[in-house]
């Protein structure tokens, strides 16, 4: 369920809260009940009526209302009733923690089952833990001031903070959700952008470059080449001690992103060109896989050429190349000379025989 959706859910169980509040100050306490639970049974009726179900949550609220008002009337004592905001946004917070710190995401859940057919992607379900976060410490402390407010201060001022403060904080939050998602769209206009796909390689979206590098495992296809030459030596290049991911480490020949719009033979060509002057070659693809890191996941278009005699060292993008032979690669595996994903695939060149 969407921030927004959460919000629609929440608040109309809040209306005979503030009906009674409103008739309380005009006609007293038990009339203000009365006019309230009134409220409650036909906003409940207009529900059902509208949207063909029966809406639990105002349900709940209007009984909970009953339930603390009337002991509020018999014991001649508002404070059962004032309590009545503080325990319903309690079982919200409870909610919203279990859903931020567990795996069980209740609002996940929710989402599922009011919006048939909704699936969440990794990056989908990270995000909307980050901001359940945001919202349960947002609420917990509200909560606390909703009890505070109940025991130590006015009947005016525990009317604000339990009604009004409650959609303030969230007016609040959403425009600074707002605003930071503005901030980012602009950021990203400058952006390479790159498609997302499926593991079956069947593009489903894209996004700008930053964001699939942060962690959100949102999966994009990349381009590897390993050039082998007739003696079955391997060409690395040296990654820039300026990278973010694995500085100064010796990495496949020829890697890079495949941009949104751009077929898989282009972007093999511009990655080629661009990090070891390569041109006019023929390669083979050997191998699609999924290949997941700490910051990212890919997946890998694999690729072999054997030609080899025109590349060279022309850019920032790399810092030294040269050849080596499996021998040599096999004294250093495992000791943080080469990355990962080379080691890999280098694993992958000897099981298919190609060195």
């Amino acid at each position: 369920m969407s921030r927004a959706e959460l919000l629609k859910k929440l608040l109309p169980g809040f209306i005979p809260l503030f009906v009674f509040i409103a008739a309380d100050e005009i006609w007293g306490t038990k009339t203000g009940l009365f006019v309230a639970v009134g409220v409650g049974v036909l906003e409940m009726a207009w529900v059902g009526f509208k949207e063909k179900k029966f809406d639990k949550f105002i349900l709940f609220d209007t009984l909970l209302l009953v339930i603390l008002g009337g002991v509020s009337v018999l014991l001649e004592n508002d404070l059962f009733f004032k309590l009545k905001p503080g325990l319903i946004e309690l079982i919200l917070v409870a909610i919203l923690g279990v859903s931020a710190f567990s795996q069980l995401n209740i609002i996940g859940l929710m989402g599922k089952r009011y919006m048939k057919g909704v699936q969440y992607t990794e990056a989908q379900l990270a995000q909307m833990r980050k901001s359940l976060k945001s919202l349960f410490y947002i609420f917990a402390a509200h909560t606390l001031l909703v009890f505070y407010a109940t025991f130590f201060m006015s009947k005016e001022a525990w009317a604000f903070i339990s009604g009004g403060l409650f959609y303030i904080l969230f007016a609040v939050y959403f425009f600074y959700e707002f605003l930071n998602q503005k901030t980012k769209l602009k950021k990203a206009e400058n952006e390479e952008w790159v498609p997302l796909v499926d593991e079956k390689g069947k593009i489903t979206g894209q996004a700008p470059r930053s964001q699939v590098h942060n962690g959100s495992k949102m999966l994009h296809p990349v381009v590897h080449m390993h050039v082998i030459n007739p003696r079955r030596a391997i060409l690395l290049q040296k990654r820039p001690h300026s990278k973010l991911i694995q500085p100064g480490k010796w990495d496949t020949a020829v890697g890079g992103h495949i941009s949104a719009g751009e077929t898989l033979e282009k972007a093999l060509e511009k990655e080629a060109f661009e990090e070891i002057g390569l041109k006019g070659f023929s390669a083979s693809l050997k191998k699609v896989y999924k290949w997941e890191s700490e910051v990212e996941a890919e997946l890998v278009y694999f690729f072999v050429t054997q030609d080899f005699k025109n590349y060279r060292v022309h850019s920032d993008e790399v810092e030294e190349a040269r050849f080596w032979t499996p021998g040599q690669i096999e004294k250093l595996l495992g000791k943080g000379v080469f990355t990962p994903n080379f080691e890999y695939e280098f694993q992958l060149l000897k099981d298919a025989r190609l060195i």
